[in-house]
């Protein structure tokens, strides 16, 4: 087992950075994993091709060992927006319930899969300021829904999402989980959901071209895989003939997987695993209830939940006052964050520092001085 504090020396970034719903600094152990295998790559030895698609494998067991998924329902993605593609198009008929305020990758996919395969209807959910709850879904849920598309973490509210208690409203119908604002920091039951989906670019912290698509077995029974490629079969490759897709996980597959973005995407997940998800989670909680009292100490309105039942690693404000002070107080000090129409998103993560947190206090200061 790794410690949190151990975990958090892997944390490479300048003090300041408070962006981690936008984009995680990659962890010392993903660097240390990409130069060793760009450096295998590089010389090209006999059998390095041959290791490199090992790390299909091992990505999988990575990402099932956080997610409850076995391995073999596990299919990597080069991002969380693929997986998106994928289900939505693969929907074999009825109505997707789903917010118009999720992250456009979710919205998009439901959409464009209704424009291209017009078996599917999206169908937009009307919710609490953004939340998406049990509650408002038994009250629109129809018997045409055949699927619930929702984020685990919404990125803009920073509400985490209570997918057991929608899973219990739903019933048999298919329940598609993007996770990529939680895997990682947040101890969810992902085995109550029937796709789950992320990327690696976020609180993984592993880099871009990462995620993975898991699947339960009724995903791969009612899933259609429209974009399966010749890595999608049972059989491996075939030459002179087109043979169906696999009734698996791998049939969401296209092409080979960049090997060394699955090695980096690996590598980030054993750290997590080897830390264990509640540790991290604990030391994220700290740092957004520190956040939440700065917020608090110079009136800034927080927008985002503050119950830790509802929340993981984001802090949403909104200024009373002009957002243009605020946004320049944060550039002047250093502090990154996410500012967005009328509001100014902070993201924790557990390697978030005291120096961090002071030229946060700093920015806050110079910013009520200024209004």
């Amino acid at each position: 087992m790794t410690s949190v504090e151990e975990f958090a020396r892997g944390f490479g970034e300048e003090p300041g950075y408070l962006d981690y719903g936008r984009v995680g600094p990659v962890s010392q152990a993903v660097r240390t994993e990409a130069s060793a295998q760009y450096e295998i790559l590089g010389r090209a030895r006999y059998g390095t091709v041959d290791r490199l698609q090992l790390e299909d494998a091992r990505v999988r067991d990575a990402v099932s060992a956080l997610t409850g998924f076995p391995a073999d329902r596990i299919a990597f993605q080069p991002n969380a927006s693929l997986g998106l593609m994928h289900a939505a198009f693969g929907l074999t008929g009825g109505e997707v319930l789903l917010s118009r305020g999720e992250f456009p990758s979710v919205t998009y996919a439901a959409v464009r899969a209704a424009q291209a395969m017009r078996v599917i209807t999206p169908t937009w959910l009307e919710t609490d300021h953004g939340r998406v709850t049990p509650a408002q879904i038994r009250e629109q849920i129809t018997p045409a829904t055949s699927a619930v598309m929702v984020s685990l973490v919404d990125s803009r509210t920073g509400y985490l999402t209570d997918i057991d208690g929608i899973r219990q409203v739903i019933g048999d119908r298919l329940l598609i989980v993007d996770a990529i604002q939680g895997f990682g920091v947040v101890d969810a039951p992902y085995e109550v959901a029937d796709v789950v989906l992320s990327g690696g670019q976020k609180w993984a912290r592993a880099g871009w071209g990462t995620g993975f698509l898991a699947l339960s077995e009724r995903a791969i029974d009612h899933l259609t895989p429209v974009f399966s490629g010749w890595t999608g079969t049972a059989e491996g490759l075939t030459w002179d003939e087109v043979v169906e897709p696999a009734h698996a996980a791998k049939a969401f597959s296209i092409s080979n997987p960049d090997s060394i973005a699955q090695a980096r995407f690996a590598a980030s997940l054993e750290e997590i695993a080897a830390t264990g998800v509640p540790a991290i989670n604990d030391a994220i909680a700290d740092g957004v209830e520190r956040v939440i009292d700065l917020a608090d100490e110079f009136a800034l309105p927080v927008t985002s939940p503050r119950n830790p039942a509802e929340r993981a690693g984001i802090v949403v404000v909104e200024p009373p006052e002009t957002l243009t002070a605020l946004s320049a107080s944060l550039f002047n000090h250093g502090v990154s964050a996410s500012v967005r129409q009328a509001s100014v998103r902070f993201s924790v993560h557990a390697g978030t520092t005291e120096e961090t947190l002071g030229m946060l206090r700093a920015a806050l200061t110079s910013y009520a001085s200024a209004i």
